[in-house]
């Protein structure tokens, strides 16, 4: 059974009937009046932990009615000041300063909020799930190997702590170690300790397991699907937006977007040659595919418009197809996707996998198609390109590209809104 906190210390116990009236505006939504209360206290009592924290809840719960990211900053310097007192009880630190470090990472202060967790671990370097939060703070800002370290220092306190084991195989299975990377999230997620069941852990332990060539994968993604994580076995994306239209292949008319595909179509020999041109350059404007998709093979992208912003540079080299592109705001407009050229030579396998979000679909023009040895599979079902035509899938579903051809193959991405989207939702909707 959980022990209650005990959050006063001796002082706070000789006024607990005017902290707990207060404390019951601040439970009642009486947030406005609840403030005044505490402030009162605090004014009176400087040294009070408890009002202080009070102080500081009744900002944080008034920053959320308000939405005021000020306010929620007025809270955070207050949970602070709460630690910066005497005789504060050790259930209180840890409160305030938990408190503080989810707040901070809420305003997008990840930096501030990763000092905020390593003075937690100081103060309390016996609690693993204070570590466990330090290694999500150094995830947060993108510091992977220092993540490592403080997972690697929790699994030799807690051997079987499952949020410590899905985190540090996320971690392998970024740096590539794909078969290390298994048992941990494997045992992570069976653990079934609070803050395993994420979709992402479900979606890269299936990834692993495929590229080890283990049909176990699908079992992962049936449970995570069953946990509702994923809208299908297949449709494994994880930046959803709920009741759209979901299959993996489309035709021109189902998308509404007629125009858009019988200008590439019309129009494709013009994109072909500026692509080409582009790739005869000696100093080559395409890059190397840098997603770690591959499993063999040189597979390479020029980008013209990545999350709805163009590339002025690159439209430079191709612009008769920049110029065709602009009238079509469903591709040019869509912030979560990309408008690109994309090569690959033969002998490359790209490896069974899912975009990130169902709010696009995915347009592929055939500009260079060897005659066979090329194709794409989409949930169950096998497609090739054809030189001039305009292939629709949505990448959400799972896919995989197999070139075994003699020569190139280059096509040209066109990214496009899902077309049940509102206009107000493209125009709110993040960038991906």
């Amino acid at each position: 059974k959980k022990k209650k906190p005990k959050l006063l210390n001796k002082f706070d116990k000789t006024i607990k009937a005017e902290l707990d009236a207060a404390e019951k505006l601040r439970k009642k939504g009486k947030v406005e009046e609840a403030l005044r209360a505490f402030e009162a206290l605090v004014n009176q009592y400087p040294q009070s932990p408890r009002a202080r924290y009070g102080k500081a809840q009744s900002e944080d719960d008034l920053a959320e009615k308000m939405r005021s990211n000020e306010m929620l900053q007025q809270a955070i310097n207050t949970y602070d000041e709460v630690v910066s007192l005497p005789n504060v009880p050790s259930d209180l630190i840890k409160l305030s300063l938990k408190r503080e470090a989810d707040r901070q990472q809420f305003l997008g202060r990840m930096r501030g909020s990763l000092v905020t967790l390593q003075k937690l671990v100081q103060l309390f370097p016996g609690e693993t799930s204070f570590k466990n939060d330090l290694g999500v703070g150094y995830l947060l800002i993108g510091d992977n190997s220092n993540a490592k370290k403080v997972y690697e220092e929790v699994l030799s306190l807690a051997p079987n702590d499952g949020f410590a084991k899905v985190h540090y195989g996320f971690i392998l299975k970024a740096e590539n170690k794909i078969a290390e990377s298994i048992p941990y999230l494997q045992e992570g997620l069976e653990s079934g300790d609070p803050g395993t069941d994420d979709g992402r852990f479900y979606f890269h332990l299936g990834d692993a397991l495929q590229r080890m060539g283990d049909k176990e994968a699908y079992k992962w993604y049936e449970l995570g699907y069953q946990r509702g994580h994923f809208a299908s076995v297949w449709q494994r994306s994880l930046y959803n937006v709920k009741g759209l239209k979901a299959q993996p292949w489309w035709t021109a008319k189902e998308t509404g977007y007629t125009e858009l595909v019988k200008s590439l179509e019309k129009n494709w020999k013009l994109i072909r040659d500026e692509g080409l041109a582009v790739m005869d350059k000696k100093r080559s404007l395409f890059l190397p595919e840098d997603e770690n998709l591959r499993e063999k093979g040189d597979w390479s992208q020029f980008t013209l418009w990545q999350q709805g912003r163009k590339n002025e540079n690159a439209c430079k080299s191709v612009p008769k197809t920049c110029a065709l592109l602009e009238r079509f705001p469903e591709a040019t407009g869509c912030r979560r996707g990309q408008i690109k050229y994309s090569i690959m030579h033969p002998g490359t396998h790209v490896w069974p996998h899912t975009g990130p979000t169902n709010c696009r679909l995915r347009m592929h023009l055939g500009l260079v198609i060897p005659k066979e040895g090329c194709r794409i599979r989409c949930a169950q079902e096998n497609r090739d390109w054809e030189e001039g035509k305009v292939l629709i899938f949505d990448d959400s579903f799972e896919h995989e590209v197999w070139q075994d051809a003699e020569s190139y193959r280059l096509i040209f991405i066109v990214d496009v809104w899902h077309p049940e989207l509102t206009a107000q939702q493209r125009r709110t909707l993040p960038a991906i």
